[in-house]
Parts: structure tokens; C-alpha cells; sequence
């Protein structure tokens, strides 16, 4: 097995082993890109209905849309890194963690539509990141 087979999966190829995977990060790109996009162009609309603060949507909308550019850049790389999709799952696995921690201590005092939607946001995170595992345990 040659470096480059240990670290990367060729494009190349008559059958793709990482079309799973690629797929995963796309959606991963499309529903956190639209997510970080949201938060900042509709914070004033959604600062009563969800109870988050201002500025940590902000904060939040702009970490979620550079995020997303990142694994944009990660999904388009010819030769997939296992590295950096390790790194993507394990932030998507953090992130799902810390949403629940956030609502069960009531850090952001959310509505509970606020509350709803973390802990919503915490799942779909969890569940793409087991669907990219998955596809990273097939390359």
C-alpha cells in the first residue's frame, strides 16, 4: 500500500469508493452553509422567536459559513484526506454535543422554539456525522 493510499483515496477509477462520503460533505456544506447564511442575514427575525443573543448569532452564522467554505474545499479535493474528514466528524460530533449541554444548562436562555431548534440542529449534526463516518470507514 503506497503514503498516498494510507492518507487519500484517488478520484480516479472505475468504481468510487467515496461517493458516500463525497455526498456527506456536500449536504454537510449545503445545510451548515444555509444555516450560517440564515443566522446572519435574518438575526433580528430570529432573535425573538429563538431567544439567542444577537451576537452569538452572529458568531455563530459566521463560524457556520466559513465552516462550510472549509469542507467545501475538503468535499472538491480530488484525493479525499481521511485526516481532514476525521477532523470534520469529529467538529460535527462536537458541536452535537455541545447543543444538547446547551439546552439541558440553559446557557443561551432560548424560547423553547430556541431550545427546539438546538436541539434539532444537534441531531441532524450527529446523524451527518455518522453518515460520514460511514463513508469514511468505506474508502
Amino acid at each position: 500500500m503506497s503514503s498516498q493510499n494510507a492518507s487519500t483515496v484517488p478520484a480516479t477509477g472505475t468504481a468510487r469508493s467515496d461517493g458516500l462520503l463525497r455526498a456527506a460533505l456536500v449536504a454537510d456544506v449545503i445545510l451548515t452553509g444555509a444555516n450560517g447564511i440564515g443566522y446572519l442575514a435574518l438575526a433580528t427575525v430570529l432573535d425573538s422567536l429563538l431567544g439567542v443573543p444577537l451576537p452569538v448569532q452572529y458568531a455563530v452564522g459566521v463560524f457556520l459559513t466559513v465552516y462550510a467554505l472549509w469542507v467545501l474545499t475538503v468535499s472538491r479535493q480530488e484525493d479525499i484526506s481521511r485526516g481532514a474528514v476525521t477532523v470534520v466528524i469529529a467538529l460535527n460530533a462536537a458541536w452535537a454535543v455541545a447543543g444538547v449541554v446547551t439546552v439541558v444548562l440553559d446557557a443561551l436562555t432560548a424560547t423553547t422554539v430556541g431550545n427546539g431548534w438546538i436541539v434539532f440542529q444537534a441531531l441532524v449534526v450527529g446523524a451527518m456525522g455518522a453518515v460520514q463516518y460511514a463513508g469514511l470507514r468505506r474508502m
